[in-house]
């Protein structure tokens, strides 16, 4: 099957998945659906913490489980929101200076941290989302569907126009034409449905284009450990698509990010 389509129907199931959890499952249903995807997630992360065995990938996707549950029930008390999304971000910030930097050599322990950083947060903040009294499953597909034409404009962007390259230690497909494309169907979608949020174009727009670019960084940082580790793709769960961390690592980045945001125009309450 020619790679573009098989990307294409395999988006197709993965978008018909995320309505039926979140619009269609019972609140507590897409939050177990969502911790289920998390810990698929920290599993594959466990190999760039160089745990390659059943034994040792089951024991980090279990800590990180137990990690989940213990969030679930501190955030937002004793342990405020606003302060998990403020270290997720900070996170990112270091990742940044990871990209920058590469090729530099991540020890296995500090890959193996990184994997709390980058999915705790994100876990958090998709839960605060689907938690909120109005519009939670609303506010979590507007999310993704920055993320996800951020992603779409950027790969025919750069099949199209794609010269010069954005990352090329970290991920060398990668283009400075692609980002740009990305950018643009990012804020073209976030000024779209700027109106289902009851705020202007002219808020919007500035809030997709800030995700995008925090997108794009989540996914050069998984790019980032998986070469650090050695690996193509962090799974082969969906096809022509890779593993869980290859379709969820631009949503861990924007996640914080996105949640702070709807705080500050009052689409969310931390």
């Amino acid at each position: 099957m020619n790679k573009l389509l098989q990307r294409i129907i395999t988006a197709l199931v993965l978008l018909a998945i995320v309505l039926v959890i979140f619009f269609a499952l019972p609140r507590a249903a897409a939050i177990g659906a969502l911790g289920a995807f998390v810990v698929a997630a920290s599993w594959e992360w466990a190999r760039f913490g160089g745990q390659t065995g059943v034994g040792g990938r089951t024991a980090y996707a279990s800590l990180t489980a137990g990690l989940l549950t213990a969030t679930a029930i501190w955030v937002p008390q004793p342990v405020p929101l606003g302060v998990v999304m403020l270290i997720g971000l900070a996170w990112w910030v270091c990742a940044a200076i990871l990209v920058a930097r590469f090729p530099v050599v991540v020890s296995r322990n500090v890959a193996a941290l990184a994997g709390f950083l980058v999915l705790l947060p994100a876990w958090v903040g998709l839960l605060a989302l689907l938690r909120a009294p109005e519009g939670g499953p609303e506010l979590v597909l507007y999310l993704l569907a920055i993320v996800w034409a951020a992603d779409v404009g950027a790969y025919f962007a750069g099949r199209r126009f794609g010269r010069v390259k954005l990352a090329p230690a970290v991920s060398p497909g990668k283009t400075w034409e692609g980002a740009v494309g990305g950018l643009v169907a990012a804020a073209l979608v976030a000024g779209l449905a700027a109106g289902w949020a009851g705020l202007a174009p002219a808020i919007m727009v500035p809030v997709g284009l800030s995700i995008a670019l925090i997108s794009i960084l989540g996914d050069l940082t998984v790019s980032l450990f998986k070469r650090n580790a050695g690996l193509k793709d962090s799974g082969s769960l969906f096809p022509g698509h890779g593993g869980v961390l290859d379709r969820f690592d631009s949503v861990t980045a924007a996640v914080p990010l996105f949640v702070l945001q709807a705080s500050w125009f009052r689409l969310l309450t931390l």
